[in-house]
């Protein structure tokens, strides 16, 4: 039924009257390609619904927040190289010498 009343009746133009392009082609206002734009009072209303359909899926993925690549945040570790300093020879090695006080052998 809603199919025969928009045969009836001129789908209007989405036009918000922003007109200006994105990088992608787009218009910032309705989300219509160039070739949409030019050629809306030439396309059937069949199209035009299409071209609506096709402007409100534009909008919603670019107002959908963008995936951010994440770093890993759980990096592993580099593997020390065989050249490298043994990790035990950078400890702190400076030991007071009331530590050893009552020790005996």
């Amino acid at each position: 039924m809603k199919d025969l009343q928009l045969e009836f009746f001129d789908i209007p133009s989405p036009c918000k009257g922003v007109c200006k392009s994105d990088d992608r082609g787009y218009c910032q206002g309705c989300f219509r390609t160039r070739d949409e734009r030019f050629g809306w009072l030439n396309f059937t209303n069949a199209e035009k619904q299409r071209v609506i359909k096709l402007c409100q899926q534009r909008e919603k993925r670019r107002n959908q927040p963008k995936k951010v690549v994440a770093e890993a945040t759980s990096r592993q570790p580099e593997q020390a190289s065989l050249l490298d300093t043994p990790a035990s020879d950078l400890l702190d090695s400076k030991v007071s010498s009331n530590d050893f006080d009552d020790f005996e052998l």
